[in-house]
């Protein structure tokens, strides 16, 4: 049987290059102090954007780098581990911020209906102001999330508003909808937004009016 061979979306690692393995000699000079180092490109980058959201130089970095590291007496694999630790701690704030539960907390904090749909067009998650205009517009009772007859429909196809976002550099993107109950419809107008989580693939809809 033949394996069909992964698709970006299925890679567990992103790509890696030749050039990425390559070898780049600077010499930073801090404090009167000048080193020569030999880093491969992708530390380079690490260190560069460390410094940058620290508003410091890389000088300053491998300063503070090489006083902590007095005792192993190998720089640069001082400053391979100080860059793989700053990712991970990096990671972990970003997957903090990047989850359903900020999405939860953004659609509760707009004071206007707003809801979380999913590339499947079901509605994951919604505010207090999205449930009350369901209730106004169409009277279904209080479980009426759970009725099987509600329906939602947008002028636009999900696939071609994540297609938009990504050309138009994530600008939210318009959109009519209609939602249903039986024979109840109600029609509105939503700003759409791709929600910052990496899964599932999910849109913030916010109602105009």
């Amino acid at each position: 049987m033949a394996i069909s061979p992964r698709t970006n979306r299925d890679r567990l690692l992103l790509t890696i290059t030749k050039e990425d393995f390559g070898l780049e000699f600077r010499v930073v000079a801090r404090g009167g102090i000048r080193r020569g180092i030999r880093l491969e490109k992708a530390f380079w980058i690490s260190l560069k954007q460390m410094a940058e959201s620290r508003k410091c130089t890389i000088g300053m970095l491998i300063e503070e780098i090489a006083e902590s590291a007095t005792n192993t007496g190998n720089l640069t694999s001082a400053i391979r581990v100080a860059c793989i630790n700053g990712l991970a701690d990096e990671n972990i704030v970003l997957r903090k911020l990047a989850s359903i539960r900020t999405i939860n907390a953004i659609l509760l904090a707009c004071p206007s209906p707003a809801f979380g749909l999913a590339s499947s067009k079901k509605i994951l998650t919604f505010n207090a102001p999205f449930q009350q205009l369901v209730k106004r517009q169409l009277p279904l009772g209080p479980d009426y999330d759970a009725r099987p007859d509600l329906k939602l429909a947008l002028d636009l196809n999900v696939a071609d508003i994540f297609a938009r976002l990504d050309a138009n550099g994530e600008v939210p993107i318009a959109s009519g909808f209609v939602i249903g109950a039986g024979e109840r419809r109600y029609r509105g107008q939503l700003n759409v937004v791709r929600a910052p989580v990496p899964e599932p693939e999910l849109l913030m809809a916010f109602v105009n009016g």
